[in-house]
């Protein structure tokens, strides 16, 4: 049996940033347990409970663990974190006041990651991102410093720690980037959040060995202290950077679908978790928009799908 174990996330079921609601909450957390998960992650501040003790009632009722919690900032702009200092401890102190629910075996991790909605070539362009749209030295060392600020207002405050996610669409994309934000990063304050089918996408190349996920994850082995599983279909990424979809676009066109329907070797990226002691959790994460798909279908096929890789 592995010690590795399975959760989702409310992007499953069509919450998700930037696109607004999914299901109403009650749904979502009732059919995540019902299809066989055993933790979750915040979601957009304000989708889940944001008073501590109905958080913690929605959770403990259901036998559910909370892992994390996602919050995009703007970490090119001067001064970003004192402007975001209230909604950052708003996120973290509601994560730190259920970290004792359910048997997550460590505290959730604050997630953070970019937002960059002041440059939409970014969100124009993604899965083929160029040079041409890369941070400079400046724009890259003010990026990384207020990344590490979050981190340590987050950690000072609450006692949870940072991890980065990496995504399409946001400055950090490639596997350049990824590797140029991790040099300018200090380990001691961010690690990593993997996720698989953002990794496959952003690196603007075909997984035409469905070996690029597992790849990329022993590169920054180091840096990585958690994973999602998100699949990413190879046909419309590959028409999405033909015909040059916005990252919405490919997103609502199923460019990462269900567990098992693309490229990514899901066998490949878990012997190598294992053969390196990872002891985590995996959390799913099939990126829908509102009222996309069928998620709770998917959800239970996707926890199959990992059901028949020994999960």
């Amino acid at each position: 049996m592995s010690a590795i174990r399975v959760a989702n996330a409310p992007c499953s079921w069509g919450t998700i940033e930037g696109f607004g609601g999914g299901v109403p909450w009650p749904q979502m957390l009732d059919e995540l347990v019902d299809t066989g998960y055993q933790a979750t992650e915040l979601g957009d501040l304000g989708y889940l409970p944001s008073e501590p003790d109905a958080l913690r009632e929605a959770l403990s009722s259901r036998g559910l663990a909370l892992l994390g919690g996602f919050e995009a900032v703007p970490l090119l702009r001067q001064g970003v974190v004192s402007e975001r200092r209230e909604r950052l401890l708003t996120v973290a102190r509601l994560m730190a006041a259920v970290a004792d629910v359910g048997d997550a075996g460590r505290p959730p991790w604050f997630i953070l990651a970019d937002d960059s909605a002041d440059r939409p070539a970014r969100m124009a362009n993604a899965g083929r991102i160029t040079a041409a749209h890369a941070l400079d030295l400046a724009e890259r060392a003010r990026f990384a410093a207020n990344a590490e600020e979050v981190a340590r207002l987050v950690e000072g405050e609450t006692g949870l720690r940072t991890l980065y996610h990496h995504h399409c669409g946001h400055h950090i994309e490639t596997p350049d980037e990824i590797e140029a934000f991790l040099d300018a990063t200090d380990p001691a304050l961010l690690q990593l959040v993997f996720d698989t089918g953002h990794a496959v996408y952003g690196s603007g190349q075909r997984d035409d060995d469905g070996r690029l996920a597992a790849r990329l994850m022993e590169r920054w082995w180091e840096r990585i202290a958690y994973v999602h599983f998100k699949d990413c279909e190879p046909e419309v990424a590959e028409r999405a950077r033909q015909e040059g979809w916005t990252y919405g676009e490919a997103v609502g066109a199923g460019v990462f679908c269900e567990l098992g329907r693309g490229s990514v070797d899901f066998a490949a990226v878990l012997a190598g978790l294992r053969e390196r002691g990872y002891d985590d959790w995996i959390t799913v994460e099939q990126d829908v928009l509102p009222g996309m798909g069928t998620p709770a279908a998917s959800a239970r096929r996707n926890r199959d799908t990992l059901r028949a890789l020994g999960l």
